[in-house]
């Protein structure tokens, strides 16, 4: 039986253009909930999923035929045999290596698969390594929503031994998740129905909250259209407002002049800055992108921690009592300039007070702390070099856009097949 699966070309828009170019303002009276590894997701993600009686979104960047990705796939297939609407949307990077059989078993079952640009290997090699589709959000029934860096597979879990991520997500219930299932919908080329409270705003929405409520959530994300610094300026702009403290644990760690500016400029006016990095890199060239960047820092007083238990996953940070992001954005030139991502700001003192014990966990018990005087080692020659490297990958994506292979299609996608 041959089973369709669909592609998603790059940066395709969806049938509702108004929707692509909406910006979302913060919501109010929302509860967040944390979510530490895949100990504390997998249970909590499965378990609304297999509760859901109309809907079900799904985009990740990875999913896995391991324990994790064949549970998520029964639950799946069960979901939709009963009735719900499942639309699962992947990347054709992340996911490159999923079998036609786990497809199109998926498939079959009346789940909605996308691949978000797919690519044949030349010589046993994937090519289609830019602009990906980063994100990692759940929607279930427009009630509940899940978003952070955690992807569909076994190495999210401890028990998969030294290699094992560690991560974050968030569970968020209230107004915030009609945000998050506009955007998952309409991210998933669904007609989105237009109506008066998601009408285009004619002025951005500001990226700090006029009253400071607890229970605050807001989306923000980037594509390679309308959105492409929202992540970074968000970023730049709680800096910038920070007073007390700043945390910021990141596994790739390599971001532009202007956001490592405000990161010396916070430590300069006294703000206790402090960020964890990877001390075990799943990729080693992540690990020395970042300590390029350590002299510059540390001599204007930011504390850096290399994070040595198990390889760092992580996209979080927060700033003083109540400011805080989780969420699929790296601090690197792929985040902030090529993929696509999404997180949410969060303004919650409870929240921020959690993850900041559990950052602290991180950075006393399973960091080692870089001297506060390293002798310098060319860190001007290092810094211009990172400058000159980060914007030429900032500007890749209006290259990359030349390209037949990134030119907007949305077609059926008939390589996944299975006979039965």
């Amino acid at each position: 039986m041959n089973v369709a699966v669909e592609h998603i070309a790059t940066d395709q828009p969806p049938d509702d253009a108004k929707a692509r170019d909406l910006d979302y303002g913060w919501q109010p009276g929302n509860r967040i909930e944390l979510l530490e590894n895949g100990e504390a997701y997998f249970p909590a993600v499965f378990e609304a999923m297999r509760r859901a009686q109309r809907e079900i979104l799904l985009e990740t960047f990875i999913l896995f035929e391991d324990k994790v990705g064949n549970e998520l796939q029964g639950i799946l297939i069960e979901a939709a045999q009963r009735g719900v609407k499942v639309i699962v949307s992947l990347d054709g990077f992340g996911c490159g290596e999923l079998s036609p059989a786990f497809l199109s078993e998926l498939a079959e079952a009346g789940v909605t698969v996308q691949m978000f640009d797919p690519a044949a290997k030349i010589v046993g090699i994937r090519t289609n390594w830019f602009r990906r589709l980063h994100r990692k959000i759940v929607v279930v029934d427009a009630a509940v929503a899940f978003i952070g860096g955690i992807n569909f597979s076994a190495d999210h879990l401890g028990d998969f031994g030294p290699e094992a991520k560690q991560d974050y997500a968030v569970q968020v219930s209230g107004p915030a998740v009609a945000d998050l299932h506009h955007f998952a919908l309409a991210q998933s080329g669904r007609q989105v129905r237009t109506r008066r409270g998601w009408r285009r705003r004619q002025q951005r929405p500001s990226l700090w909250p006029t009253h400071t409520d607890d229970g605050l959530v807001r989306l923000i994300y980037r594509d390679n259209l309308q959105h492409r610094d929202d992540i970074e300026e968000a970023y730049i702009h709680a800096l910038s407002k920070a007073q007390k403290r700043v945390v910021i644990a990141n596994a790739y760690f390599f971001p532009g002049y202007r956001l490592l500016r405000e990161i010396r400029n916070a430590a300069r006016r006294g703000v206790q800055v402090q960020l964890i990095m990877q001390g075990q890199p799943d990729v080693l060239l992540a690990k020395l992108a970042a300590r390029m960047l350590y002299d510059y820092l540390l001599k204007d007083g930011v504390v850096i921690h290399e994070y040595c238990q198990r390889p760092l996953h992580g996209k979080v940070a927060l700033v003083d009592d109540d400011w805080s992001t989780v969420g699929s954005s790296n601090l690197d030139p792929l985040s902030l300039s090529l993929n696509l991502e999404a997180n949410v700001l969060i303004r919650d003192r409870a929240f921020n007070q959690q993850l900041y014990e559990s950052l602290e966990t991180l950075a006393r018990n399973h960091c080692r702390t870089m001297p506060e005087k390293r002798k310098p080692r060319l860190w001007l020659w290092r810094l211009t070099v990172g400058f000159l490297v980060f914007h030429v990958m900032r500007h890749f994506p209006a290259l990359t856009g030349w390209l037949p292979a990134h030119k907007p299609r949305l077609k059926p996608f008939e390589s996944h097949t299975h006979e039965h």
